[in-house]
């Protein structure tokens, strides 16, 4: 048995033991996803243990959830992974761990649950999305993120796949896409019109190009000031679900944030989203009940100044996924049907006065 046929089967299992059980609240697998090669920092790898760490599994077994947590994932680091043309770094690696991904995801939306993919770097968003189509293929996606993550690998700067995720999944850039090692199992599912980014504050110059040009719905950081959150997520679900409900697909990186909250990350941005407008988003999505998975990407502990910011910003990452299913700035409250009566019946007036 393959790994990754190994991983579905157990998936399964696991939704059908559930059923027999039934409880209140979602059913929720959580995926770790370690991978690192996306990018040029180290210490991307331990943002699951860093979010798992800041009590992610407890807060949402507070909230009524089924848990289940199916641990990391093991990535094969593939020797030789040569750079393509001479820029793009670790293809062949990054290309077969999101293909893992792919199949993880895909296995636990197929059982039933709500699918929690933690990382990690961003590239894993283009694994978790290929995986989460093949369940729901005409799902929609939110990206927040001070980034697009929308190079090629041919106009990429950098050369870092977590900045080019986006590229790979959209019909309308197949054309400007080379083959690259590793990823020809991947096939392209998601047109322009079906994902929309909250919080784009740093876009390089072929990803405004590609944004404009392809007609891109996005929502700058500038445009949050000018409309307000409430605008921007009601805009937001006009132009994804505006014909139809459909799955949502959740795909949030940490930076979107100020780097204020969310110090403990590889690309911070100044002028991010501040903890209200990102709670906010949450809530909206959940409110929504169309949301089917989520990615919570790029918290990096070895980045913090201080065991205080990594710890503010795993935190952080639980409190976007816990306000994701059902977290609310109200409290997070059981259900409660009516104020509990005296025990004992109230004493008269009379028996009150001898009382005394």
């Amino acid at each position: 048995m393959s790994l990754r046929s190994g991983f579905a089967r157990l998936l399964r299992k696991q939704a059908d033991a559930a059923l027999q059980v039934p409880k209140p609240g979602h059913s929720v697998a959580l995926v770790g996803a370690p991978l690192s090669r996306g990018q040029k920092r180290r210490g991307v790898e331990h943002g699951p243990g860093a979010i798992r760490g800041a009590g992610l599994t407890q807060r949402l077994l507070g909230l009524g959830c089924r848990v289940y947590d199916f641990g990391d994932l093991n990535f094969t680091q593939v020797p030789n992974d040569e750079l393509y043309n001479n820029l793009v770094k670790y293809p062949r690696s990054v290309g077969l761990a999101s293909q893992v991904l792919a199949d993880a995801v895909s296995g636990a939306v197929a059982a039933g649950h709500s699918c929690v993919t933690i990382g990690g770097d961003h590239s894993l968003a283009l694994g978790a999305i290929s995986g989460h189509t093949r369940q729901c293929p005409h799902l929609c996606v939110i990206w927040v993120d001070a980034h697009a993550d929308i190079n090629t690998p041919l106009t990429t700067q950098s050369g870092n796949l977590h900045g080019q995720p986006v590229s790979f999944l959209l019909r309308e850039l197949q054309d400007k896409m080379p083959q690259l090692p590793g990823f020809s199992w991947l096939k392209p599912c998601l047109s322009a019109p079906d994902i929309v980014y909250i919080g784009l504050r740093d876009v390089d110059p072929a990803e405004y190009y590609i944004l404009k040009n392809y007609d891109i719905q996005y929502f700058s950081m500038r445009d949050i000031d000018r409309l307000g959150i409430q605008k921007v997520m009601e805009k937001t679900f006009e132009h994804l679900m505006g014909r139809r409900q459909r799955p949502v697909h959740l795909s949030f990186d940490i930076d979107a944030f100020d780097p204020s909250l969310a110090p403990a990350t590889g690309t911070p941005v100044l002028g991010g989203l501040t903890y209200r407008e990102g709670m906010y988003i949450a809530e909206e999505i959940h409110n929504t009940g169309m949301l089917s998975a989520i990615d919570l990407v790029e918290v990096n502990p070895l980045l913090g100044a201080s065991q205080e910011e990594v710890k503010a910003t795993a935190s952080l990452a639980v409190d976007v996924i816990a306000t994701c299913f059902g977290q609310t700035r109200e409290g997070a409250h059981t259900v409660f049907d009516e104020l509990p009566t005296p025990s004992s019946p109230d004493e008269s007036e009379s028996e009150e006065q001898v009382r005394i």
